[in-house]
């Protein structure tokens, strides 16, 4: 928490935290937040939502030990029911599990290297029309989970989640648009052994985006 204090401060965003939240406070806590939003006096132009708790695919567990669906909490601020954020960044960071798998890592052979470029191809799609009076309804969107679908996320009782240490140390002091940011915390955290009852485990975090533009923290 600390680590994300000083980050928002650095960034210049003004932030609140609210801890250890049942699952019904998490949607109203984001509702609140949108209300806030949408009440704003000046203009908002990004929104940031750190998630952080034990859950499952799809999933957060609440203090209470109940559950709310990521779904439900994406939805609050979407471009139907958040009006100051339509066509605005909103950028999710989701520390929890989402499965129970663990990866033990594969060992690369010597000509082998993390990284590199792949040509993609895919089936065309054709483009009907052009039509700027609306947008859909989840746009400019960005979610960083702390690790890929299925898979455990690690937190350490003392030290906290490597994961935002690494997020928060890369936001601070790195340059680019958010989303090279996002490989760069990737690759770190590709090179790092969590260790977990012994064995060493590998984390890989998992972005997905919808943004329609560059997005610059400083």
């Amino acid at each position: 928490m600390e680590a994300l204090e000083r980050m928002f401060r650095y960034l210049k965003f003004e932030s609140t935290m609210k801890r250890d939240p049942t699952a019904q406070q998490f949607l109203e806590e984001l509702d609140e937040f949108q209300q806030t939003i949408d009440n704003w006096e000046e203009p908002v132009s990004c929104a940031f939502v750190v998630l952080m708790a034990h859950g499952e695919e799809g999933l957060l567990k609440g203090e209470d030990e109940k559950m709310v669906r990521l779904e439900d909490l994406f939805e609050v601020l979407n471009n139907k029911n958040c009006k100051a954020l339509r066509g605005k960044p909103k950028v999710y960071i989701i520390q929890a599990c989402r499965g129970e798998h663990r990866d033990p890592g594969e060992e690369l052979r010597g000509n082998e290297e993390l990284g590199g470029d792949e040509e993609l191809g895919g089936d065309e799609v054709a483009v009907l029309k052009n039509n700027p009076q609306s947008i859909p309804t989840y746009t400019d969107t960005l979610h960083i989970y702390s690790t890929v679908e299925g898979y455990l996320s690690y937190r350490h009782d003392e030290k906290g989640s490597g994961f935002i240490q690494t997020l928060t140390d890369v936001f601070i002091h790195k340059k680019g648009s958010i989303l090279e940011l996002t490989e760069e915390i990737t690759r770190l955290m590709a090179n790092t052994e969590v260790m977990q009852e012994g064995k060493p485990r590998k984390v890989n975090p998992e972005v997905q985006s919808t943004l329609w533009k560059k997005l610059y923290l400083q």
